[in-house]
This record gives structure tokens, sequence and C-alpha cells, in this order.
């Protein structure tokens, strides 16, 4: 999950952690070949889902999700793109033992509480962006 009033220090998640660096003028650093992918999944999106589950009658586990993979190459692409900054991206050794995919189904929440996400990763990267800029 990534968005507004995410903080950009410490292990917070590596779109505001690069939104932070390129705001600094600083070169976002990717461990390995960013060939990686994660699900990402925009906060007003995972608040909405809780918003459907309150009315919710019955009970369960719901993957709140985007349903996309997104390579963290692809989504720092994005990023340098949107801050219009020159910095160049570095690699860093891959981390060992490293999720090398992530992408989980919805399928259950939309059907159960008739959620589905709105926000596709660029729409929600450059609310996200606005917000950390305005800061």
């Amino acid at each position: 999950m990534y968005g507004s009033r995410q903080s950009s220090h410490g292990e917070s998640g590596v779109i505001s952690i690069f939104i932070g660096k390129l705001l600094e003028g600083k070169s976002p650093v990717i461990n390995g070949s960013g060939k990686n992918t994660r699900d990402f999944v925009f906060v007003k999106d995972v608040a909405a889902a809780n918003v459907k589950a309150l009315s919710y009658k019955g009970s369960g586990i719901f993957n709140i999700s985007s349903e996309k993979e997104t390579s963290v190459l692809k989504l720092t692409n994005l990023l340098v793109k949107m801050s219009g900054s020159k910095v160049k991206v570095r690699h860093a050794s891959a981390v060992k033992g490293e999720q090398k995919r992530s992408i989980l189904s919805n399928g259950k929440a939309r059907n159960s509480l008739g959620w589905k996400p709105v926000y596709d990763i660029g729409k929600g990267i450059e609310e996200t962006f606005n917000w950390f800029g305005k800061k």
C-alpha cells in the first residue's frame, strides 16, 4: 500500500522512499535488476475497501490489491519522469532472499464486498507525488 502521508524514511515503502529521494535531488537506488514485481495498491482504494467491509454481513479474509504486477524498475522510471529530475537511477546488489514477484487476486473482495480498485499505478503515484511535493 502506498499514498499520501506515508513517511519517506526508514522501511516505509519504495514509492515514498524514492519520491523523498527525488524531491531531495538524490538518486533512487534499486536493489538488483529492478525486475522484481509488487502489487501496489493505493491507500484510497484500501480505505474504500474498509468502508465496504463495514456493511458486510459475513466474515472472512480479503486481499485488497490492484491485481497488477509492477516492476520496481518501471515504478522508478515513472517516478523519475513525473519528478522531472535528471538524476541517474543507481543499482545496488540484490538483497538475498528478497521476494521476486508479488501479485494478489482481489476477486473475493470484488464479489463479496462489491469493491474494486479505481486507482491505477500512474494515477496513484501522481496523487502521492503531489502530496509529497506540497508537504
